[in-house]
């Protein structure tokens, strides 16, 4: 099975063999790489740095660290937020994970 692979792997040998065909199975690991991979977490990357631009006064978030609060006031690089008890947490906007009504949604 392992000598089949690696035939099928080769291909055409000889002198008159096409550069681009011996490139063309690194090609296509290549693009399909970025199709399955690289792509889709550049769009996850885009939306969540969308959301946290969103961020306005009032809306209810979970923290990367599962720390459920609602936004007091949002600055440039942090926002504070109001947890049960009413505790007040000044948080790194990066350290925004979603909105709370995505989870009452599902």
């Amino acid at each position: 099975m392992n000598t089949l692979l690696q035939i099928l792997l080769m291909g055409p040998t000889g002198e008159n063999q096409n550069p681009l065909m011996s490139f063309l199975p690194l090609i296509l690991i290549i693009l399909v790489f970025y199709l399955f991979m690289i792509r889709p977490q550049m769009k996850r990357q885009k939306e969540l740095r969308n959301f946290r631009e969103s961020l306005s006064k009032g809306d209810k978030i979970i923290t990367t660290g599962g720390i459920h609060g609602k936004i007091l006031s949002v600055s440039d690089g942090y926002i504070v937020i109001e947890t049960e008890g009413e505790t007040k947490l000044r948080i790194d906007k990066s350290a925004v994970l979603k909105e709370a009504a995505d989870l009452e949604k599902k």
